[in-house]
């Protein structure tokens, strides 16, 4: 009775350690997409649902050839099982944040120990880059998890006879390669010192068995698609990734993610470096995953012409475990505790609360934010300074990580509920709510024109537009092909002027500009 009554305890512990995640993770607000790339991916799985076509990612009715289907298919089987709501695209995104924090904490476990390994989970759920990511509806949180999962079983591969790991580290890679395609190939040549490490375990059976399985997902897709295509589809991910690879819009220079990285784990990059450079010297095997797998993975990405922010989401998970790594060995040092305290305790709030100030006074009106907005904005700050002008030199070491947490905990919560990182699109959302109130558009499908979508503005305005759209047509390759009676957006003002008696112009705002909904009389 006693073990029954202890193991519930245990289990209602694990559950009280979630709800703490819940304010930074659930949001029931409105939403609203941004364009890119979770617009892009969430029109397309608006198409695999009301077409049918769960093989070929569509555009306008064209095949999109150079990137798998996983995430599409993600978002619409959620809506298909949950609603066509855009809560549940999101929910792939939210489920896979959840499982990535849950994996930290266990890979927190197993690399230190039990005690404070809620610290670690928390520290990736307040840095900006994963917030962020993580109310998008894009694969990089769910290929960040993956990756993160994959790390977890080659740290917890022992020996041979731990045949759940080796399957579980096999399975990984084919379900990434369903996201990401080749790039799945980086984090595992970061992870080659480690791996020779753990020496022969990749010429286990289980390894390939668990290869094969999560390589199902693909090869289905591949079987499924190839009789449509006059070549295999590996090749269009093949010419994709070479562009990827070679200089494009999305080029940066080598150095870009010696500042991009910093900027993207605030606020803990300090604490970051510092506990990546303390793991450098250690001579446990734990260096292996906490310093040579995330720096060999920046190296290699820095190597390709395309460096994006949310390529090192990959890694975030092993730089919280460093950021509480760094704190710790802060702390205990002669040298620089003082240091430490004084910078977080002082300097930090102070820079706070100067930022504070500023944006409420010289800021505020003119950025274009509503009340709620500019609120939860100063709230957060003023709760993030407070908080860690609040250590002292005298406190504990769980004292210092509780006030830390706190101030970071605090102000994502504000952000989050604000709608800033969730209504990213709120004055379109706001517009294209009341164009579907309009009597005329009500139960009215809505075509568009997609000669206006000829530059990166038009489309971007096109795609939310369209997202917002209650019964969205097909594509025109002019509005000269509507019926009588038929409604379309559009950017072809000339043909409108030209014909004065054929169209009318039922709805146009400079929020929407410059696509405008039309009427054929």
């Amino acid at each position: 009775m006693k073990i029954k009554m202890v193991n519930k305890i245990l289990k209602l512990r694990y559950l009280l350690k979630l709800f703490v995640f819940i304010p930074l993770i659930f949001y029931f607000g409105k939403r609203s997409y941004i364009a890119f790339d979770e617009g892009f991916y969430a029109l397309q799985a608006r198409w695999i649902l009301e077409k049918g076509n769960w093989t070929i990612p569509l555009w306008w009715d064209e095949y999109v050839l150079d990137r798998t289907i996983g995430l599409q298919f993600l978002i619409a089987k959620s809506q298909d099982l949950f609603g066509r709501n855009i809560f549940s695209a999101y929910l792939p995104t939210t489920v896979a944040s959840i499982l990535m924090l849950f994996t930290t904490y266990k890979l927190h476990e197993e690399l230190f120990n039990k005690k404070y390994a809620i610290i670690s989970p928390l520290i990736l759920a307040t840095t900006y880059l994963w917030f962020d990511y993580s109310h998008l509806a894009t694969q990089d949180i769910i290929y960040s998890c993956l990756v993160t999962i994959g790390v977890l079983a080659l740290v917890k591969i022992k020996s041979k006879n731990n045949k759940f790991y080796i399957l579980l580290f096999g399975i990984w890679i084919g379900l990434a390669f369903m996201m990401k395609t080749f790039l799945v190939f980086v984090p595992l040549l970061s992870l080659i010192p480690y791996i020779f490490f753990k020496k022969n375990f990749l010429f286990i059976k289980f390894f390939w068995l668990g290869l094969l399985i999560g390589f199902i997902p693909f090869l289905f897709w591949t079987f499924s698609i190839n009789p449509y295509l006059d070549k295999n589809i590996i090749f269009y991910l093949v010419e994709k990734f070479n562009f990827l690879s070679s200089k494009n819009t999305f080029t940066n220079p080598f150095y870009y993610y010696f500042w991009n990285v910093p900027v993207t784990f605030l606020p803990w990059s300090f604490f970051a470096i510092i506990g990546t450079t303390y793991n450098i010297s250690q001579s446990k095997e734990n260096k292996y995953i906490l310093a040579f797998f995330p720096l060999i993975l920046l190296a290699t990405l820095s190597i390709f012409s395309t460096k994006t922010p949310y390529y090192t989401l990959q890694i975030s998970s092993i730089f919280s475990l460093n950021t509480y790594i760094g704190i710790k060995y802060l702390f205990n040092s002669y040298r620089y505790s003082r240091f430490f305290i004084f910078m977080t305790s002082k300097i930090i709030p102070l820079f706070i609360f100067s930022l504070t100030f500023t944006y409420y006074f010289f800021f505020k009106d003119s950025i274009n934010l509503n009340t709620k907005e500019n609120s939860f904005i100063i709230l957060g700050l003023l709760s993030f300074g407070l908080s860690w002008s609040l250590i002292k030199h005298k406190n504990s070491f769980k004292e210092i990580l509780i006030t830390l947490i706190i101030g970071p905990y605090l102000f994502t919560s504000f952000i989050l509920q604000s709608g800033l990182f969730t209504d990213r699109s709120r004055e379109l959302r706001e517009k294209m709510e009341y164009v579907s109130s309009l009597d005329l558009v009500k139960n009215q499908t809505i075509m568009v024109d997609k000669k206006g979508i000829n530059n990166s503005r038009s489309q971007s305005k096109i795609i939310r537009i369209s997202l917002s759209t209650p019964k969205l047509g097909g594509g025109l390759e002019s509005i000269n092909q509507l019926k009588k009676s038929e409604l379309a957006w559009t950017t072809d003002l000339k043909t409108i002027k030209n014909n004065d008696d054929s169209y009318e112009v039922i709805y146009e705002n400079d929020v929407l500009n410059p696509w405008k909904l039309i009427l054929k009389k």
